[in-house]
């Protein structure tokens, strides 16, 4: 369990969201392998739509680019053991 050792490095969220997606994180590690970046994404956004409505993304990988609009107080980006993070609810 890595839960606590997520170190964030961006975000705009309540702090209440912040740990629900770091321990997302930290659950969706424990479940799959490591590499399998696709399925820790999905369990993450399932997760965040559940709890939080639909329209959740996640990104999840040891390096990646992006570019993305979000809804304000809905962005975090953080590092967990090897993998980085990134969680939004889109806007338009």
């Amino acid at each position: 369990m890595l839960e606590g050792k997520a170190m964030v490095e961006d975000t705009d969220m309540p702090v209440k969201m912040q740990l629900q997606a770091m321990s997302a994180a930290s659950k969706a590690l424990d479940r799959f392998d490591v590499l399998d970046c696709r399925s820790i994404a999905a369990h993450i956004k399932k997760e965040f739509d559940t709890i939080h409505g639909p329209g959740w993304q996640c990104v999840v990988g040891a390096s990646f680019g992006c570019y993305f609009t979000h809804s304000k107080g809905s962005f975090i980006y953080f590092k967990l053991g090897a993998l980085r993070f990134l969680v939004f609810k889109g806007a338009a």
